[in-house]
């Protein structure tokens, strides 16, 4: 059996070692545009990894959602470096999804903070890994399931996901981390994610790679104690012999801020009895409140629709949006990495745009609400009426998601913000004839800032 302690590098692990991971430098936020989860292709230098990302961009996209839409126990946000200091601008990257390289294979990564703290006196540590396996792990695999095609072009699906740890000395509370990571071969994921019984689960589990904080781990779900990793010789993967290693990949990272290495408490001692798992803002609380429901949408009116449904529609326009995309090039300041597509938004088809606004914004002395509404009253509402003549009145969908990249005056203000509009089209129509309020048409709508739905009183933000 392999030594764990050097065979165990997790995603985070070997970003600050280097090259396995980390493709992108960390200097490039500034020039990627961000919120939409997955990682745009243009800041990936692996030309193999650029393209997948490019080639299953909509797809990533679809994935981001349905995670966005899924009900976990806590909060759960994605975030593309769980081990940097959440100040920094790397710790503020909500960006989790991207295919990278891992021990010579590709892998699509989700990388997320999981908001619950676990009790370490009522739950071991592998009760703590199979908790978060249940909650966080099993919901994403099966979102993989609807949203990823089957043959999809990777070698492992891999789950990076940090959480808390309440602990308690003889004088005060304290909290500490763990990053539990599994990489589940692609064909082991799909079965994971049809998986009914802990036992289908545990069995697929064991022939895959599991690690906490950075060291190989033999989950065992259902159980207060882990696996003896000496009885599940899972062998060391092989790297596929269809993409092998590029000498670029072996390179180190490129020049610029180094991210840094995640640092983690040591192992907590016991508190006194205390609640197993409390929301991770509120570990000292036994009562804390359950996490809010999430607001309905005004589109859930509409019938809903599947990702077949979405295919269709692509297959069906692409002409039209083909057309589309080379005049918003020139006429509506569309991005040329995400032309017009179908997207799942809650269970509704709608068309996606992704533009940018050209104006800049001081980020030290604005709101993400007063950003959003001179985003939208300034840059976007001028621009509806003509964007709403391409498209026909007799669409089969019955939405428009169209996300504005903002930009800021200080490259040290951080990456650029993504605001999302996703509004109904009869509602659009009928801003556009002048029948109703840009505020009428933003109360029918959903509008989302970096993944995050909020609130929008146009005048009131301004």
């Amino acid at each position: 059996m392999r030594n764990s302690s050097s065979s165990g590098r997790t995603f985070t692990a070997a970003r600050s070692a280097g090259r396995a991971l980390v493709i992108a430098a960390l200097v490039c936020l500034a020039a990627a545009p961000a919120g939409l989860a997955q990682v745009s292709p243009q800041e990936i230098l692996s030309p193999e990894l650029r393209d997948l990302q490019t080639r299953y961009l909509q797809q990533l996209k679809a994935f981001n959602r349905a995670v966005a839409g899924t009900k976990f126990p806590f909060e759960f946000a994605q975030a593309r470096y769980v081990g940097a200091n959440p100040s920094s601008i790397a710790g503020q990257d909500p960006r989790g999804i991207e295919f990278v390289r891992f021990r010579g294979r590709v892998v699509l990564k989700i990388t997320g903070r999981y908001n619950a703290a676990l009790s370490s006196s009522r739950l071991s540590r592998n009760e703590r890994a199979a908790r978060v396996f249940n909650d966080v792990f099993l919901p994403i695999v099966a979102s993989v399931r609807d949203t990823i095609p089957a043959d999809v072009a990777c070698d492992a699906i891999g789950l990076e996901i940090a959480y808390h740890v309440l602990g308690k000395s003889k004088t005060y509370e304290y909290e500490g981390k763990e990053i539990l990571v599994a990489v589940f071969p692609r064909e082991e994921a799909f079965a994971l994610a049809a998986a009914a019984t802990d036992s289908a689960r545990q069995q697929i589990v064991n022939r895959s790679e599991l690690f906490l904080d950075g060291e190989e781990f033999g989950l065992a779900l259902g159980e207060r104690e882990p696996l003896d990793l000496e009885t599940l010789d899972r062998g060391a993967p092989a790297a596929p012999a269809s993409r092998p290693l590029p000498a670029e990949a072996a390179a180190p990272a490129a020049s610029g801020a180094a991210l840094p290495s995640p640092r983690y408490l040591p192992a907590l001692p016991a508190p006194a009895a205390a609640p197993a798992v409390y929301p991770g803002t509120s570990a000292t609380r036994a009562d804390a409140a359950a996490p809010p429901a999430r607001a309905s949408s005004p589109l859930e009116d509409a019938p809903a629709a599947t990702q077949q449904d979405v295919a269709r529609l692509q297959t069906k326009y692409q002409t039209e949006l083909d057309a589309l995309a080379k005049e918003g090039l020139l006429k509506f300041h569309f991005v040329d990495y995400a032309p017009p597509s179908f997207v799942l938004f809650q269970d509704h088809v709608a068309l996606q745009l992704t533009v940018r606004n050209p104006a800049r914004f001081d980020r030290e002395h604005t709101s993400i609400y007063k950003r959003a509404a001179q985003s939208f009253d300034l840059f976007l509402a001028p621009q509806l009426k003509d964007m709403l003549s391409r498209i026909s009145t007799e669409v089969e969908f019955p939405a428009l998601d169209v996300t504005v990249l903002t930009q800021f005056e200080s490259p040290s203000s951080g990456s650029p913000e993504a605001i999302e509009y996703i509004c109904p089209l009869k509602a659009l129509r009928e801003f556009a004839d002048a029948r109703i309020t840009n505020q009428d048409l933003i109360n029918q709508s959903v509008v989302l800032v970096n993944g995050v739905r909020i609130s929008l009183d146009l005048q009131r933000a301004e």
